[in-house]
């Protein structure tokens, strides 16, 4: 058993606090003392995140400080809160935190890269958060976290206890709140662990602009060749899926930063979606599933303990974390050089945009800035469906800085290292959400290969009269009527109103970025508004 660590300094007095203990202590401890764990029949832990089963965004706030004001894109992203507030909340959750008879603490790196990582501490009182961030952390060797010493940032989870409503700035019994001034982010009324993971990611998303350096929400891979690629999207457009290949390297699956050096994952682990996981289909991520892993909401047999990942009755957003290495051919450190190719994933619930599409340096630009995707059901909490959306950068809800400052560290590297732009849609074909079907994975799949061998950058393109898109008229091991996505539709007017209607939505948001923009960017939009 580990020996209690004294986090006096954080304000808790707890005497029992486990640093970094085992996964099997916490397996121990989790079923225990945690309502609904289990052990699943490939060793994975179960657990449940409670009323909350998906993020929070609109609960999430920044601490207004003069040292970062100037910095902070300030609106329905980052709303404002007072020093006074956020110490409000703080004191609670260290009060809340104080009446547990055992706290974890779990201290590991964001950022695989020495010159840019950073020291992040984490203090909960839930065995199944310990192990979720011991996976989304990197975890430190026994010298390092000797040495560890003292946390650039500190998460305080107390979110089996609720915020109080009544406190100035609440607007419900959530909240997850981020100084960067106290370099501290304390969470109430949610149990939701991806809280933690995204929390990091935007201290991230402030720390690495300043110093130049890009961050991004997007997976990353490495070929036998050495060739780098990295795939952007939000939730649920397949950058986890899509980056479990098994000719090639992981990276990493979600957080990563580009550096003057090249790229590295910021992250220790994965986080893939689990509805409808199959062997089959996705069988890295599958196997991945073992003791280690964390399964978050998943509904399984009593006796056998096999998950069913087609059961959605607690959620659709049914998540596994699992470390890095637990993919075959992961690669270890998760750096890597210069991005070869460069990927936006999309999931088009209209069902307009084609499955791949090269873009000029200025599209890259606007697609980058718009981030068109659908929401993808149970993602975010009240999000029942797919819902057409706009999110800046493909990450909206973790972009710190004003989205141009993003695209400008961006532009400047694909200038430089001359790697080409793609869209992918990963959504749906033959008609909207409701009406068509979703791309097919195998077909997406032979489109990624396509790229990486550069088979797809030779071949012939038409431009989309509405969108402006340079459609490839051919692609390996993909039925070539799919490639034009006006001719999978029975109902042609349909389409032709609908790609009407996707394209103003595209005009109409990017009007609030306009200003910033470069009259050539301006122009790289829909043809067709």
């Amino acid at each position: 058993m580990s020996e209690p660590f004294s986090i006096a300094k954080h304000g808790i007095t707890v005497q029992e606090v486990l640093r970094n203990p085992a996964p099997a202590r916490l397996y121990e401890l989790a079923l225990q003392r945690e309502h609904g764990t289990a052990i699943t029949s490939t060793g994975a832990l179960v657990a449940l995140s409670g009323s909350k089963t998906g993020r929070s965004p609109k609960d999430k706030r920044i601490v207004e400080e003069p040292g970062s004001t100037d910095d902070i894109w300030w609106g329905p992203v980052n709303i404002k809160m007072s020093d006074h507030i956020f110490l409000t909340n703080r004191e609670r959750c260290i009060d809340y935190l104080n009446t547990r008879e055992i706290l974890y603490c779990i201290d590991g790196f964001a950022g695989w890269d020495p010159k840019y990582r950073i020291k992040v501490r984490v203090i909960c009182e839930r065995a199944y958060h310990a192990l979720f961030m011991w996976n989304m952390l990197i975890r430190p060797t026994e010298k390092e976290l000797e040495a560890f010493g003292d946390p650039d940032y500190v998460i305080f989870n107390g979110g089996p206890f609720p915020a109080n409503r009544y406190t100035s700035g609440m607007t419900s019994t959530t909240t997850i709140d981020l100084s960067f001034e106290h370099k501290e982010l304390v969470i109430l009324g949610t149990e939701y662990a991806g809280e933690m993971k995204k929390g990091v990611f935007t201290i991230m998303n402030y720390l690495m602009p300043k110093k130049g350096v890009l961050s991004m929400h997007c997976s990353a891979t490495e070929g036998k060749n050495g060739d780098v690629s990295v795939l952007f999207g939000l939730s649920g457009t397949g950058k986890t899926t899509l980056s479990a290949d098994p000719k090639r390297q992981l990276i990493g699956d979600d957080e990563h930063a580009w550096t003057d050096e090249g790229v590295f994952n910021v992250e220790g682990g994965c986080y893939a979606k689990a509805i409808n996981l199959t062997e089959e289909a996705e069988p890295d991520i599958f196997r991945a599933i073992r003791f280690g892993s964390v399964l978050e909401n998943v509904v399984y047999d009593g006796e056998s303990r096999v998950v069913d990942y087609a059961n959605v009755t607690i959620t659709d957003n049914t998540r596994c974390s699992y470390p890095i290495e637990y993919i075959p051919g992961a690669k270890i450190p998760c750096v890597a050089g210069h991005p070869n190719n460069v990927i936006f994933l999309t999931a088009d619930a209209f069902g307009v945009l084609p499955p791949v599409a090269k873009l000029s340096a200025e599209q890259a630009m606007y697609h980058f800035i718009s981030g068109y995707t659908a929401k993808v059901a149970g993602t975010e909490v009240g999000v029942t469906e797919p819902q057409a959306t706009f999110s800046a950068c493909f990450g909206q809800p973790f972009m710190v800085w004003h989205p141009t400052k993003y695209a400008e560290l961006l532009a400047a590297r694909l200038t430089k290292h001359d790697a080409p732009v793609w869209l992918v849609n990963t959504g749906w074909t033959g008609g909207p959400y409701g009406v068509g079907s979703r791309m097919k994975l195998k077909y997406t799949r032979a489109i990624i290969d396509a790229i990486h061998s550069g088979e797809l950058a030779k071949v012939l393109t038409q431009v989309d009269p509405v969108f402006g898109l340079a459609i490839p008229t051919w692609c390996p091991n993909v039925p070539t009527e799919l490639l034009v996505p006006r001719n999978t539709w029975a109902d042609k007017a349909a389409y032709d109103a609908t790609a009407k209607k996707l394209s103003g939505l595209f005009a109409d948001n990017f009007k609030k970025y306009a200003q910033q923009a470069s009259e050539r960017v301006r122009k790289a939009g829909p043809l067709s508004t």
